[in-house]
This record gives C-alpha cells, structure tokens and sequence, in this order.
C-alpha cells in the first residue's frame, strides 16, 4: 500500500486500539519495514498533531490530553492531491500577474512541507508547472485586496473609476455583490448607489478603493444571476436575444467541448458541421469571440447579428486594401 493508505491503516489501529499496539504487530499489518512504521509513526505526530504516545518495547498508542478521541484533520490529502492542489496555487498566482503570490505565499508553504513529507524529505519541482498568462492586465494588489475585503466585509465601497471604452473618470460608491474571474482577469460586480443598478466594473480600472463603514445592500442571488449570468460573457443585463452560430466541421472539433454559456445549445449537423445556439446583451464580446474563427464560423441569426459581423468584417478587409 503507499503512504497514504498506510497513514490511514495506521491510524485505524491506533484510534480503536485498548492497549498499546507493537511495532512487530504494526510491521504485519501494514506490510513495512521497522523503520517505516516509525517514520510513519512521526509523521502522525509531528506532521498531524495525533497524540501519539509509547515507545519499540511497550507499544505504541492515542493518548488525548482531553481524554477524547483523535481525528485526522480535515485537509489530509494523498500525494497526488497535494500536487493538484499546488498546480491550482501556481496557476492563480501566476495566471494573476503575481497580485495573489504575497497572499498565497503562507498556504504554499504549507502545502510544501506536507509535500515534502510525503516525498520523505525529496524537492518538489515547482517549475514542472507551467502557466503561461494570455492578455492578463496589471493590476494595483492594494486595490485588489481592498475589493476582496469590501465584498467578504459586506462593506459599502467607494473608488474612482476610468472607463477602458470612454477613458471617463468618475467616482463610485457602491454595494459589492461579488468577485469574479474571467478570461484571466478580475471583475467587481456590484449595486451602484448612484445609478441604482447592478454593474460590473474591471478591478485593474479601480483606483484609490477605500471601504465604508456603511453595511451594502444585499441583492439575492437569483437577481444576481439573472442579471450578470443570463446573458454571454462578462457583459450584464439580461438577454435582448439568441445567436445562431454555425462552425465548420474542422473547428466543431474545439467548439463542441467549449463552454460559452450556461445556457447554450449545441448539435452536430448532418455535413459534421456545429451548430450553437448562445444568449447574449451586448454583442461586441460574442462578435469577438466569432470571429475569432474567422472563415470556419458564420453567424446565421439574429439578422441585425449578422450584419454587424459583415461590417466588421469589411472594416478589417479595408485595412489591407492600400
């Protein structure tokens, strides 16, 4: 068995055990050598805080200080988890622009030692993961945390704000409702106080965030989600229609394993094509989105759709007619 499962073995001995338990006794039941069981035996007590007491020649067993019964904590994982567990702190502190290293640090070191552990003192080799970040935008770490603290906090927040489409600054006071993660950037959704509606606002465009000591108004999560999940991409309100969009057999490929929406509807054609049916509000991310593909996608409908992808299409054509 490997260690895990000996840790685990070893531990439902020693719990339901009257007596202390013999190393020879272990040895047998484990299937180890003498210095495993001891090695295993020092893990539980110094890695797992089990109260394990006894010595070679008596036996070993629990002894709680409070006289109760010991549980293993409620993070023990196995080899092959702490490893997916460390990928996933890699690649949010990577993938972040670095914003979430100072904060991961501390559970990353945590995460390594119990590694190491596992791998009998061998390195774990970090640089064995890689993340490489696609179009992820600097962003302020004090401002970021701010944001996370207002939206734990329930706290009101107020920031000033500089619009990437009209390079507009105004100052905000708002209700934070949510963090989001998206396409590798963060998102504040919130109640704005002033314009008395929900919006979400791209964090590395918020600065001087400071929060009140006002509590936020609270709206529930299924007016959350109609409004911020109902439609295609980071783009909120609710939908104004459905877009039907038709992938050639070679792209059906990728498309047909993707997520664009909660909602989405998808089927093969007959001639292997792909047929994908999306929600949308505003039209300019999914229009990016499709044509991305370029000549392996068509957008069939809504007409008003299609004629905006013609005209972008012909902007981008006249670019290389000179």
């Amino acid at each position: 068995m490997d260690r895990y499962e000996r840790i685990l073995s070893l531990h439902r001995i020693l719990k339901t055990a009257r007596y202390p338990v013999t190393v020879a006794r272990l040895r047998q039941e484990l299937d180890c050598s003498r210095a495993t069981v001891y090695r295993d035996l020092a893990f539980l007590r110094d890695a797992l805080m089990a109260p394990v007491t006894g010595d070679g020649e008596a036996g070993f067993r629990y002894q709680p200080e409070d006289g109760g019964r010991f549980e293993l904590p409620g993070l023990w994982l196995n080899s092959g988890e702490l490893h997916a567990l460390l990928a996933a702190q890699q690649l949010l502190s990577r993938s972040g622009g670095g914003v979430l290293s100072s904060a991961l640090a501390p559970l990353q070191s945590r995460i390594e030692k119990l590694l190491t552990e596992h791998a009998a003192g061998k390195r774990w080799p970090v640089e064995r993961v890689r993340v490489i970040p696609h179009r992820t935008r600097r962003m302020d770490e004090h401002a970021f945390r701010i944001v996370c603290s207002a939206v734990l906090e329930r706290q009101v927040l107020t920031f000033e704000y500089r619009a990437r489409s009209t390079d507009e600054k105004t100052r905000r006071m708002v209700s934070p409702q949510r963090v989001t993660h998206y396409r590798d950037n963060w998102y504040l959704d919130a109640w704005d106080h002033e314009r008395e509606a929900l919006r979400s606002f791209s964090v590395d465009r918020i600065n001087a965030a400071r929060m009140l000591d006002e509590v936020t108004r609270d709206i529930d999560d299924p007016e959350l989600d109609r409004h911020l999940a109902g439609s295609y991409g980071i783009f909120s309100g609710p939908p104004k229609g459905v877009a039907t969009i038709v992938f050639s057999a070679k792209a059906a490929r990728w498309v047909a394993d993707e997520h664009w929406h909660s909602q989405q509807e998808g089927r093969y054609l007959p001639d292997g094509r792909f047929e994908l049916k999306v929600p949308y509000s505003a039209a300019r991310e999914l229009l990016m989105d499709v044509l991305h593909y370029g000549s392996d996608a068509e957008i069939l409908e809504p007409q008003s759709l299609r004629e905006q992808a013609r005209t972008l299409l012909s902007l981008a054509l006249s670019n290389y007619e000179r």
